[in-house]
């Protein structure tokens, strides 16, 4: 039994992250960079375009949410590997500078120290005058968007001619309450996933979240304060253009997720044997997840009220009911995995237009809805449903045609 207890125990090493920098690259010729810079809450690795011996052209790109320190040469790998969009943009002289941060659950309010300050230090190495192109994926729009108005708030000329973000929570993430309760499950004190999941960035950035301290769900409080300090400093940058990518369709159609299916179940001895997740059905006492476990023994029935279909929803996708199973077989245990993908970032969320805790907004056909609508000036969704901050050529080629 100690050795079941310790099973459980190591399946909360797993994380969720995005499709960039999450997970080790194939082997990847990574260029070491011209110029590594310091700064606040985080670091940046600067990357001069082809035929230039300086700053020129400039393009800052934010990495995005996860556990733990930037790793910016995964960073660069997954922004090149798929799709060569560093290498287009050093082609046409651009430099790339690409900003990390010291802990990426830390505070978005925090990590946009980091951003302020790589602003300000590209402005000050820049040898051109053409405006700067700032933005980031996922997480990493949200840091750079901030970091932005509030330049503008504080009368700083951030000289941006551009923002953009690549499939940006910019409504909120969603992480499947079942998976948020799960984590916290887990025995063990604070472990990594029920770290990640409890975390300053997660807790801001989920459009719901799962309170482990009383088992309730709701907007988490500082969800509620970062978007005041968003409101402060006038929800967006008023300066530059502003646009959007998501990864997920425009078209109205969800993912293939049906509501309230089983999603996943343990169906081994060990490794929370008999746990079983469900997709998220509309409704209220709404069961997601029944959790069982060996030691110490527990059970839970996790229910959820008044929130729409969200796992199905049009959107930037991550497989986390497949890294669920992943670690429990790992550990011994074996599984029943039904559907392994689920929705991370709705595109209405990415894209800024109309709101996630309606069901008919969270799946609107936003390319029948009038474009003004959105906070954005320009946006584009994604012919196909792809992974959250999946680099793909139909993304990269329409913000490549749009920076200064």
């Amino acid at each position: 039994m100690a050795a079941e207890q310790g099973n459980e125990q190591e399946i909360g090493n797993l994380t969720l992250g995005g499709r960039i920098a999450s997970v080790p690259p194939m082997p990847y010729p990574v260029p070491d960079p011209d110029q590594k810079w310091d700064l606040p809450n985080g670091f940046a690795r600067v990357y001069y375009g082809e035929g230039s011996d300086g700053v020129e052209r400039p393009v800052i790109m934010a990495d995005g949410f996860n556990l733990g320190r930037s790793n910016l040469d995964w960073l660069y790998a997954g922004l090149d590997r798929d799709y060569p969009l560093i290498t287009k943009l050093r082609q046409q002289g651009r430099t790339v500078i690409l900003l990390g941060f010291e802990e990426r659950t830390a505070s978005i309010l925090d990590n946009a120290e980091a951003a302020h300050a790589a602003i300000l230090r590209t402005i000050a190495e820049q040898r051109d005058n053409t405006p700067l192109a700032v933005g980031g994926f996922s997480m990493g729009g949200l840091i750079t968007r901030y970091a932005l108005a509030r330049l503008e708030m504080r009368r700083i000329d951030h000289r941006t001619g551009l923002y953009f973000s690549y499939d940006t929570p910019h409504r909120g993430g969603v992480i499947p309450i079942a998976i948020q309760a799960f984590a916290h499950f887990i025995p063990g004190q604070e472990n990594p996933f029920a770290q990640q999941m409890n975390s300053p960035a997660s807790r801001q950035m989920l459009w719901r979240h799962y309170n482990s301290a009383d088992d309730s769900v709701r907007r988490d409080p500082m969800r509620d304060k970062f978007l005041e300090a968003l409101s402060a400093v006038g929800d967006w940058p008023q300066r530059p253009r502003k646009i959007a990518v998501a990864n997920g369709t425009g078209n109205g159609n969800g993912i293939d997720v049906p509501p309230g299916e089983m999603a996943l179940k343990s169906t081994g001895l060990i490794a929370f044997p008999g746990s079983t997740f469900y997709t998220q059905a509309a409704g209220d006492g709404v069961t997601v997840a029944e959790l069982k476990r060996l030691l110490p023994p527990a059970s839970k029935t996790v229910k959820t009220n008044g929130l729409p279909e969200l796992d199905g929803a049009p959107g930037g996708t991550l497989d986390s009911y497949q890294i669920i199973a992943n670690a429990l077989e790992e550990k011994g245990g074996r599984t029943d995995l039904r559907h392994p993908t689920v929705c991370f970032v709705p595109s209405v969320s990415a894209v800024a237009i109309r709101d996630i805790g309606n069901q008919d907004d969270l799946y609107v056909k936003i390319d029948g809805l009038d474009p003004a609508e959105s906070e954005l000036d320009e946006f584009l969704c994604s012919s196909t449903t792809t992974a959250h901050t999946q680099i793909t050529a139909e993304l990269c080629e329409w913000l490549l045609e749009r920076l200064p």
